[in-house]
């Protein structure tokens, strides 16, 4: 029994380990993204815009159009979920924790519950880089649009509405807060990394964290819009809260720095990919 349980021990750990390592190809897929979409933000900001949306679905329909997009969606199709499957692991892991009491209680709960919504995040933008890999991609604003109408016909959907827009909304300002107090240093084990290594994490998270943050609260601010307006077509997803920065005065730098913040962002998760998450 002894041997028997050894050799479980040590499949679970080869299979623990097999799903980091296609967790860490998915991380690197999602930093792509994220690079994709600041340049569509800058082509955006001096140039008009490419032709698609300055969103995930724009980056990915960029990437189709490529000579090896489609391969390289595929890929990173599978990353993300990898990550998204990764992210439920956590979720299993943290559940013996629900039923304990204090602040371990707390702490599960809280990181069974960022680990749902990842999951979710992972999988829908695997969802989105299959279609687009299959020829049946479709801009992520109009998605949103549709979206935003079908739960206006919920009882109390306008009110849903509005309520995702504020949880949006506070996302983003805490990604602004994880950034300017350097918070997001406490998810990562950095224990192994050198001198260099840690100074390039944090740099670039001080700057990606606010970066995506602002560009979160911007697409929570349409949905808010949205919902009080009771106009489906303002929810128009990142690239309208991208658009709608680009109006402000001096809307061309505004948007070229929300740019480098999410490039910074992306660059962060390339990084990131090399070092495990602290329990």
């Amino acid at each position: 029994m002894s041997a028997q349980g050894t050799a479980r021990s040590a499949m679970g750990a080869a299979d623990g380990e097999a799903l980091e390592n296609l967790a860490r190809v998915g991380m690197l897929a999602y930093g792509a993204v994220h690079l994709l979409v600041a340049w569509l933000a800058v082509e955006l900001a001096w140039f008009g815009g490419g032709g698609e949306s300055a969103d995930q679905s724009g980056a990915m329909s960029r990437l189709a159009e490529s000579p090896a997009g489609k391969p390289l969606l595929w890929v990173i199709a599978v990353g993300l979920i990898a990550l998204a499957v990764w992210q439920a692991a956590e979720v299993l892991r943290w559940r013996s924790g629900w039923s304990t009491a204090g602040k371990t209680r707390t702490k599960a709960i809280k990181k069974s519950g960022k680990a749902i919504g990842k999951a979710v995040i992972y999988a829908a933008l695997a969802v989105l880089a299959i279609r687009f890999a299959t020829g049946g991609g479709q801009s992520s604003s109009q998605q949103q649009q549709e979206t935003t109408a079908g739960v206006f016909d919920w009882p109390a959907g306008q009110f849903l509405v509005g309520a995702a827009g504020l949880v949006l909304i506070g996302v983003g300002a805490y990604h602004v807060y994880k950034g300017v107090t350097k918070r997001f240093l406490k998810e990562i084990d950095t224990t192994d990394a050198s001198p260099g290594a840690l100074r390039l994490v944090t740099r670039l998270g001080q700057v990606g964290f606010p970066g995506k943050g602002v560009a979160l609260a911007g697409v929570g601010g349409l949905l808010v819009y949205a919902a009080v307006t009771f106009d489906p077509s303002k929810a128009q997803g990142l690239d309208g809260a991208l658009r709608t920065i680009l109006d402000l005065p001096f809307g061309r730098i505004l948007l070229t720095l929300v740019a480098v913040g999410i490039a910074a962002f992306g660059a962060y998760l390339f990084v990131r990919a090399r070092y495990p998450e602290r329990t």
